[in-house]
């Protein structure tokens, strides 16, 4: 049996080992993180430039963003790396940092979709309370909880996967570095606090999801009630993507979680872990854009400034 102090890196999952695909494995990854990068840094510059876009339900969008920047970056650039330059693996303390931020981005992009449910329900149910409930110091300390109650939770949960003792092999069956899939290289007597803690996780993502359920619910029945035709549609415009975002966070997790493991690593496998730690990322900023007219006229505004200003410098320049 071997101490955890003995493992000084592990092995990941490639998706090839025939160079060719390697490379085009490289290329794709690019240019999905390109695609994500360059969506959610759009969302942010539009709703930091344009002082329309202050409200509270622009600045959670925004943190959203933030959090999907740092989520795709955890993961995706190791695996580029990796592939380019015909390795698999990855030091001890690479597997600890990527698991705590792999957490961290994850477990608060929850709690500030939970948190936009929230701003949606008060904002459709409780339009005369809105002002007064959402207040921006409350906003600011929703955002604030999300983002210190998840640093807590990832150091906790990261602390406890580490604790334990590996045994056996050090080849994880993931491209990143993954706590399921590193509890099947742990002793079988040291990772029953993890387990227990797992399951803690699950009811409190319960709890979030029962959460945001009851609050679109509300709002449903709410807008039902609205006489017009056009107040509905204005009242849902503002809650379908977000509804969106969430059906396709927790679906591409619940595939990602709930497919049957397997010795053996399929290629429907490597695809549904794809969509879980790519997708959600890169399609959130691409379904608000296309949902939000003020999301796209911030970005009309601000690509139209951008070339006016660069016009008029080539003006000047050849001047």
């Amino acid at each position: 049996m071997s101490n955890q102090s003995t493992v000084t890196e592990f092995l990941l999952l490639r998706f090839s080992d025939v160079r060719e695909l390697q490379i085009l494995h490289f290329v794709v990854f690019l240019v999905l993180y390109l695609m994500s990068l360059l969506g959610n840094l759009l969302i942010i510059t539009a709703i930091a430039l344009d002082h329309h876009l202050h409200i509270p339900m622009y600045f959670f969008l925004m943190n959203l963003s933030i959090l999907d920047l740092g989520s795709i970056s955890v993961t995706i650039p190791k695996s580029m790396a990796n592939s380019l330059m015909n390795t698999r693996s990855i030091s001890y303390s690479g597997c600890v940092t990527q698991v705590f931020f792999f957490l961290f981005f994850g477990s608060a992009d929850f709690a500030i979709l939970t948190i936009m449910a929230y701003d949606r329900y008060v904002a459709i149910c409780q339009p005369l309370h809105y002002e007064t409930v959402m207040t921006r110091r409350a906003c600011v300390q929703m955002a604030a909880s999300a983002w210190i109650s998840s640093i807590l939770y990832s150091a906790l949960h990261t602390g406890n996967t580490f604790a334990i003792s590996f045994c056996g092999s050090n080849m994880v069956d993931q491209f990143f570095c993954e706590i399921p899939q590193l509890l099947k290289l742990a002793c079988s007597d040291s990772y029953r606090f993890e387990v227990g803690f797992l399951i803690f996780s699950v009811c409190l993502a319960s709890s979030c999801f029962v959460f945001i359920i009851v609050s679109y619910v509300q709002i449903f029945k709410t807008v039902l009630r609205i006489p017009s035709e056009q107040g509905q549609h204005k009242a849902l415009s503002t809650c379908l993507p977000h509804l969106f975002v969430v059906s396709l966070f927790l679906c591409t997790a619940a595939f990602a979680y709930l497919n049957p493991t397997s010795s053996s690593t399929s290629g429907l496998n490597l695809f549904v872990d794809v969509l879980y730690s790519v997708l959600s990322p890169m399609m959130n900023p691409i379904i608000y854009s296309m949902r939000n007219k003020e999301i796209k006229g911030a970005l009309s505004k601000w690509i139209g400034w951008r070339l006016i200003t660069k016009n008029k410098m080539s003006i000047f320049l050849l001047q």
